[in-house]
């Protein structure tokens, strides 16, 4: 019996979806874009509700009239990739080309997509907040302590944040862990990410969600597959990047959006350019921070090497 590609390919981006974000570190940032609105291709509405604030009760004519408003703004998911691949029609038939195709593409989104989404929004927030939020400081035992709190006294401070997060490179996180003095400090609590809840060591009641320092770059380079050196795809480190030390922010203030956008599949008999299955994927995904928001969030990277 022929294979219905177009159900496979439901199949397809519904596993892939639902592995986007619990496999992405960053993957609970995709909660925040429940009140986005997306109805395919690269765009997307992020609504903007402000408000007129309190004013005294009058006695006599009761409650004056406040105003309400709500906006939307048009954004582009500016990261659009894809690529396909070829499943060699002798190594793959109509039995077995859901399992072969499924693992295939579970094994290219864990190994490539997934590195560079984390990748991508953690250099976002940190372009983002830099300027008016950052400072640089190189990670030590003996001051890792108070570098780390007085950030979240700052975030605190000025924004009274609630729900934050702090997302920490492995090494920094290591460094942390053999501070002395640290235990006091430091708790064992859960961190849900999609439908997942995750067991995370708490900084002072704060989730410390914990990256390969790969993925906590300032900058990269997203390589085109035009470009000389870039045919491979993937990304790499900009030239000037720094390590980011961490980031501190309200749960809620990254919103997060990620779209497969319409897996195709094409069946040996329908593929003109070779006897095999051809699988192409694509995929749209952005990140953005109210400006609302910004206020709450601190960034923390080494110097620049000079």
């Amino acid at each position: 019996m022929a294979i219905n590609t177009i159900e496979c390919a439901k199949i397809f981006m519904t596993a892939l979806d639902r592995q986007m974000i619990e496999g992405t570190t960053s993957g609970w940032m995709e909660a925040n874009a429940g009140q986005v609105k997306y109805s395919g291709g690269n765009e997307v509405k992020i609504p903007t509700i402000s408000t007129s604030g309190l004013v005294d009760y009058d006695r006599d004519n009761g409650y004056n009239q406040g105003a309400v408003s709500l906006s939307f703004q048009t954004k582009t998911l500016t990261k659009d990739r894809g690529r396909q691949f070829l499943l060699d029609a002798m190594d793959v038939d109509e039995g077995n080309f859901i399992a072969n195709a499924t693992a295939v593409m579970s094994e290219f989104q864990r190994t490539q997509i997934i590195p560079e989404v984390d990748a991508y929004r953690y250099s976002k927030i940190y372009e983002l907040a830099k300027t008016d939020h950052g400072k640089t400081y190189t990670p030590a035992a003996s001051t890792i302590l108070s570098a780390l709190t007085d950030d979240i006294s700052v975030v605190n401070d000025t924004a009274g944040a609630a729900d934050l997060v702090i997302i920490m490179p492995y090494p920094v996180a290591d460094i942390l862990d053999n501070t002395e003095k640290l235990s006091r400090y430091v708790n064992v609590g859960s961190f849900t990410q999609g439908k997942v809840d995750l067991t995370v060591k708490t900084f002072n009641g704060i989730p410390i969600i914990r990256v390969p320092s790969a993925r906590m770059k300032s900058a990269y380079t997203f390589n085109d597959g035009k470009t000389s050196g870039q045919t491979n795809g993937g990304f790499t480190p900009a030239s000037d990047a720094v390590q980011i030390n961490w980031i501190i922010c309200p749960r809620t203030a990254p919103i997060a959006v990620s779209k497969t956008d319409n897996i195709k599949i094409f069946d040996p008999a329908v593929n003109q350019k070779a006897d095999a299955w051809l699988i192409q994927y694509r995929k749209y995904h952005d990140l953005w921070i109210k400006e609302n928001a910004l206020e709450a969030v601190r960034v923390c990277a080494e110097p620049a090497a000079e």
